[in-house]
């Protein structure tokens, strides 16, 4: 799965987010996802992380063999 698509499957589900992709390892199936959005203030990490995983699809493990994110919401 393309960075891009990521990207914008998770900014589908979450307009305001602020998402940064990276490549772990060079070889387009282990990413880091960084997303900052409104939508996390008050979710636990747990919370926040499967909200991710829905935005996706359920793509995870299939399409999308390895994705680790970082969650937060915006500092106040």
């Amino acid at each position: 799965m393309a960075p891009h698509d990521i990207e914008t499957l998770i900014k589908q589900a979450f307009p305001d987010a602020i998402v940064v992709i990276e490549d772990l390892a060079g070889d387009g199936d282990h990413y880091r996802a960084t997303i900052t959005s409104e939508v996390f203030r008050g979710q636990s990490r747990i919370q926040q992380h499967k909200l991710v995983y829905e935005a996706l699809g359920g793509r995870m493990g299939g399409e999308l063999h390895a994705l680790a994110l970082r969650t937060c919401a915006p500092a106040a």
